[in-house]
């Protein structure tokens, strides 16, 4: 999905959040959330293209949204639930999370590795599914609605606890993405515009300097400032990092034009965007598979001498490689599921911005 209709700024933040991810499955460095928080930053892209979606009639939406998501999540989980019975595990009901995944989906500790991301695809589809209602509540107010939307987060943290299990999970993960989720509806609707740029740095630097603050401060609680194990930093981090992200698209007009200058990165910027859902769903895939591999190496004299075997920058080379293989042989699935004809590699012609 190149060049011609697409925003290349948001094209690229996604493609950067992605890489991030990966990166930080690869190495677990606990500042990498500080640095670029990832998922506050897909929530909110995600949140302005629904919301533009909703110009037009909310069921034909939610329906394509779900075509688009499910079919790509159906095909990677049938490796990945055939592999988990094959090394001894018996589902219960609740393999219909599998189908649907409104509630995180089961598995044994054997593909822990592979589906503990799904919690992302679950979020996003419970605030695809409550757009129509959310879109609703916040033309009401916008400003007002969009700062209380912390409050949920602050509540499950100081004023209830919230059980246990999926409810708890699905709880705690939208109350901290809300913010960012309203954020893409305030840039969709112009609301981030009409905004002063003192008010804009007075307020990402408050609910920075609070995010921080707590991630720092409860260290031992949590046993890190890892931000993806602190629900409340993660969201006032979250909110500050992408209010100036989205504030600035609109206020200084920023399009990265100038990326068709440089056809390659082009090209790697199209590919991300089109493949995403291949990209996040298969990339812990890919850095297991590659821990064995590199086992094998070590048999190879040569690649003993001359390839850093132990270094997990080699590892994470090598993770790329095999999902790079898995977005050639499994993207196509993405293209099916938006009713396109199946391509290898996408953006080898001009499309228009499908969402």
């Amino acid at each position: 999905m190149p060049g011609a209709g697409r925003d290349r700024y948001f094209d690229t933040l996604r493609a950067v959040a992605l890489v991030r991810v990966v990166t930080y499955h690869t190495f677990g460095w606990a500042w990498c959330g500080l640095v670029f928080p990832s998922m506050g930053i897909m929530f909110g892209l995600a949140g302005t293209l629904m919301a533009k979606s909703l110009q037009r009639p909310a069921p034909g939406v939610l329906k394509g949204r779900l075509r688009r998501l499910l079919p790509p999540f159906w095909f990677w989980g049938l490796f990945v639930v055939l592999a988990m019975l094959i090394h001894g595990w018996m589902p219960g009901w609740q393999i219909v999370y599998w189908i649907v995944p409104l509630g995180d989906p089961p598995g044994n500790a054997w593909g822990q590795q592979a589906w503990e991301i799904l919690w992302y695809l679950r979020t996003y589809l419970w605030f695809v599914l409550l757009s129509p209602l959310l879109l609703r509540v916040f033309r009401l107010a916008p400003l007002p609605v969009l700062l209380l939307s912390l409050a949920p987060v602050l509540a499950l943290t100081f004023l209830w606890t919230p059980p246990d299990g999926r409810f708890g999970s699905a709880l705690w993960d939208l109350s901290t993405y809300l913010f960012c989720w309203l954020l893409g509806f305030a840039h969709r609707d112009g609301v981030l515009r009409r905004l002063s740029p003192a008010l804009v740095a007075a307020l990402s630097l408050a609910l920075l300097g609070y995010g921080a603050w707590y991630a720092f401060a409860h260290q031992a609680e949590y046993g890190t400032y890892d931000l993806d194990e602190n629900p409340l930093a993660q969201a006032f981090w979250s909110a500050g990092y992408v209010l100036p992200l989205m504030w600035a698209k609109e206020h200084r007009r920023i399009d990265f034009a100038w990326l068709s200058r440089f056809p390659r990165l082009d090209r790697t910027v199209t590919v991300f965007n089109a493949r995403a859902v291949t990209v996040y769903l298969w990339h812990e895939i890919a850095l297991v598979l590659a821990v064995p591999l590199i086992d094998r190496f070590w048999d190879v004299p040569a690649f003993e001498e001359y390839l850093p075997l132990g270094s997990e920058w080699f590892l994470f080379g090598v993770g790329w490689c095999l999902l790079a293989v898995f977005v050639l042989t499994c993207g196509w699935a993405e293209d099916m599921a938006a009713g396109k004809k199946p391509r290898l590699i996408p953006g080898g012609r001009a499309a228009t911005m499908a969402e």
